[in-house]
């Protein structure tokens, strides 16, 4: 594994770390004994980068995170997204900012530390990302030891441009695929420049860069892909990237026949993340010990900057149109 430099808090992430919604809910069923195998493994695979929400199965992700930061001696990185939480409260549906020391006192128990390493706003609107006040309540919180840090995850690009105006936002998260790559044309370069921390979700779009979706695929009922597929629950951009399903499948084949030797699509889409210098960390999601080990071993495999005109290309002719406006 390969790590990468965060930010300027020195320290040194895992180039692939893991994405831990699926841990919680939304992606069908996944077993207690399932997500602690899978844990494990990115643990034994050199990962040391786990992101996560307070909301995803209301906390359940988060309390399965305190059982490998008890089980190691090695420094893990645990990074929680908040300000979304309704289960089990009264608040409103969107995001909150004004409960976020209450939502971080929660979380802290879940995961059973005393500090968390990075808190993220959890998609705020532009309104909040633009008001000093969100910063200035966010730094009184990180005075009294509660946070080390924070970041923001967004939705859209001019929340994030909104909010690395701020001196201390550390990252910012975002959706970057080679289905989603308006970031490359100016984001990535002012990240960059910054030195704000990038960590790229969605990497797969939702699973649709794996390869192994078809037309005919059934998704469970408790699956993101069968209930959100036009936005229906939550931001749309954040199942199957937004891309129109039936596009996305013949870019995919058209992907495939691109392929080098020894790398499966998966590999291809996180390789062509990491290529891109300005990324800190990639966060695929897994279900299973095996779709861990296949991630993770993207951090040596050889890159792929030849098949880079190719990849463009086929973004431009299937996904672009749809897309590439969107979520700015």
């Amino acid at each position: 594994m390969k790590f990468r430099e965060f930010s300027n808090l020195k320290w040194k992430v895992s180039e692939i770390g893991l994405g831990c919604w699926q841990i919680g809910w939304c992606w069908g069923e996944v077993t207690e004994n399932q997500a602690r195998k899978l844990l494990q493994k990115a643990l034994d695979e050199g990962v040391n980068f786990f992101d996560t929400s307070d909301t995803y199965g209301d906390g359940r992700s988060e309390r399965f995170l305190s059982e490998i930061l008890k089980s190691s001696n090695e420094k893990i990185y645990v990074t929680t997204k908040l300000g979304r939480r309704i289960r089990g409260t009264n608040y409103p549906r969107g995001y909150k900012h004004e409960p976020m020391e209450e939502f971080i006192d929660r979380s802290l128990i879940n995961l059973g530390i005393e500090q968390i390493d990075l808190v993220q706003l959890h998609c705020p609107p532009v309104e909040i990302c633009k008001n000093p006040e969100t910063f200035e309540k966010m730094d009184e919180i990180v005075k009294k030891g509660k946070v080390a840090n924070y970041g923001i995850s967004v939705y859209n690009l001019s929340e994030a441009f909104e909010a690395i105006k701020f001196n201390n936002i550390k990252s910012v998260q975002l959706v970057f695929n080679i289905f989603r790559q308006k970031p490359i044309e100016k984001f990535l370069i002012e990240a960059k420049k910054k030195n704000i921390a990038v960590i790229a979700r969605g990497p797969l779009a939702s699973g649709l860069l794996g390869g192994e979706i078809n037309k005919d695929t059934k998704f469970p009922d408790n699956d993101h892909r069968n209930y959100n597929i036009n936005g229906e629950a939550f931001n749309v951009g954040d199942t199957f990237s937004g891309v129109n399903f039936e596009k996305g499948l013949q870019a995919v084949e058209e992907l495939k026949k691109i392929l080098p030797k020894n790398y499966t699509l998966s590999q291809l889409a996180l390789k062509w993340i990491l290529m891109h210098e300005a990324i800190t960390v990639v966060i695929p999601g897994s279900v299973n010990d095996f779709q861990v080990k296949q991630n993770t071993d993207v951090s040596e495999m050889n890159d792929i900057k030849n098949l880079f005109p190719q990849i463009k290309s086929i973004y431009e002719k299937y996904i672009k149109d749809d897309v590439h406006h969107r979520w700015v």
